[in-house]
């Protein structure tokens, strides 16, 4: 790429003002994610990833209501169960599903836990150091609950013993099975799955949909024989029921009368919130400490960050905007708001892992924390202010300090010269040449450039660099030859 390329470049970046806001955003985005790669793996990936992990195992050491995604730790006023839960920590030992051989695996889980969400701490415990689209999915596995060398029952979310009551259906719990902790479970292929009982078994008999006493099908009989799982609940009996876990969708305990009980059931839970947040605060400070510094590990600030923070700060040179608030915005909106918000929020994007609906909202408390640390405007608090802002209004004021210590510390840095720029995006495109089909993005772009050519052509006329490298005209070429070829 040639000097007058580079320049070329600055043409395209502020071109993306004046169109939509959406390819401003996706091609600046996609700017800093493809430049940005380094520092990511490197320095941010960690700090991002052990906040990922913290939330996570903080959500999961109290009951998560499966249907409603609300749980008992949360940083999400709207994600908190309101109501009292009773529940006991269980320690399950797991036969390796990879050796029957091999020790057992000891995973922790809860009595109020359904099946599917005891598959998944297992597929968690005993896959921990694989990638989550290497893992078997737990809609793939079934749950044995064994006893001794013959006994073994598939537990479900749902079968005939599934407690029906009214309208309402209630997913099966380990509670719900009577399983005790220290019992011997095993995840095998749904395919392989058998259902066996001695006759001397003692299992919880339930109520169903009709008031029949139903008990688990006994069968005694030897491992080699064919058997059948819990039959499920027959379709018909599915018609207007709904389906429930800890808490039902109607079920509001805490219903207040008047603008002063709400307030109080407020401050009730921004008690729980608050405890919540005390133990992930490390894990929020480390990762907003990396995306704030102009060093990490040893490692300088990326090349495209600077590049483009002088970039900004020319065009209000330019334009003589020398409101220090004004630029300190474009930047904010530039970087932390238009791309690590999007990281934070979505780790998936990054990691090989799945994002429950808790985790996902708290991720998003921290993501609106972030951003109100780049604003610049005073946060007021009043009694109607949302639960997220009450949360970190004392931590807000020192998060800013960080982000205006940081754009200072960028804007002190040696400025990048288009020489410098050009050797670090050719070397970018060497390190992922393999990684992406050039032919099918140069089709993308002439598809949209020759969509909105008149537009675009017209902008590049009256734009003073792009008139000097003659880019409308170069563009117009390019249009012609295409057409020509097609």
């Amino acid at each position: 790429m040639g000097k007058s390329e580079c320049n070329g470049n600055r043409v395209v970046v502020s071109l993306t003002y004046l169109l939509t806001e959406s390819v401003a955003e996706k091609m600046l985005t996609n700017w800093f994610a493809f430049l940005l790669h380094k520092f990511l793996k490197e320095c941010a990936g960690e700090p991002l990833f052990m906040l990922f992990c913290a939330i996570k195992q903080q959500m999961e050491k109290g009951p998560i209501d499966s249907i409603t995604g609300e749980a008992r730790y949360s940083l999400s006023e709207d994600k908190l169960i309101r109501q009292q839960i009773e529940y006991k920590t269980l320690t399950l030992s797991c036969v390796n599903p990879d050796n029957e051989n091999s020790p057992e695996i000891p995973v922790k889980v809860l009595n109020c836990d359904t099946i599917t969400q005891v598959k998944e701490k297992i597929l968690d415990a005993v896959y921990k150091n694989m990638p989550y689209s290497s893992r078997p999915r737990a809609t793939d596995m079934d749950l044995e609950w064994r006893q001794g060398r013959t006994a073994r029952v598939v537990l479900q979310d749902e079968d005939i013993t599934t407690k029906i009551e009214g309208d309402w259906k209630r997913l099966n719990t380990l509670m719900h099975y009577q399983v005790s902790d220290r019992c011997v479970v095993a995840l095998v292929p749904k395919q392989m799955s058998s259902f066996i009982i001695p006759s001397s078994a003692s299992f919880p008999r339930s109520i169903s949909r009709y008031g029949m006493d139903v008990p688990f099908r006994s069968t005694p009989t030897s491992p080699d024989s064919p058997h059948s799982r819990v039959p499920m609940l027959t379709p018909d009996l599915e018609s207007g029921v709904k389906i429930w876990h800890l808490v039902k969708n109607h079920d509001h305990g805490d219903q207040k009368e008047g603008e002063r009980g709400s307030k109080m059931v407020s401050e009730i839970y921004l008690t729980r919130l608050l405890a919540t947040k005390g133990t992930l605060q490390k894990f929020v400070d480390d990762l907003f400490e990396t995306l704030f510094s102009t060093v990490c590990r040893g490692t300088a600030l990326p090349l495209a960050i600077k590049y483009m923070f002088d970039f900004l700060d020319e065009q209000a040179d330019r334009h003589g905007i020398h409101d220090m608030d004004v630029r300190h915005t474009w930047k904010s909106n530039c970087l932390p708001l238009r791309f690590w918000v999007n990281v934070i929020k979505n780790p998936q994007f990054v990691f090989d892992i799945h994002k429950s609906s808790i985790t996902d909202a708290c991720l998003s408390v921290v993501a609106q924390t972030f951003m109100d640390s780049c604003s610049t405007s005073e946060h007021r608090l009043g009694k109607d202010s949302p639960s997220t802002k009450l949360l970190y209004a004392k931590d807000i004021p020192h998060y800013k300090s960080w982000v205006e210590r940081y754009y200072a510390d960028i804007n002190r840095l040696p400025a990048i010269s288009d020489q410098d720029m050009n050797a670090y995006l050719a070397e970018q495109a060497r390190l992922h040449s393999s990684e992406f089909n050039m032919l099918s993005a140069l089709h993308e772009i002439y598809a949209y450039v020759s969509k909105y050519s008149q537009e675009i052509i017209e902008t590049l006329g009256q734009d003073e660099q792009a008139q000097k490298q003659k880019l409308a005209y170069k563009v117009e070429q390019i249009i012609f030859a295409m057409s020509s070829e097609s």
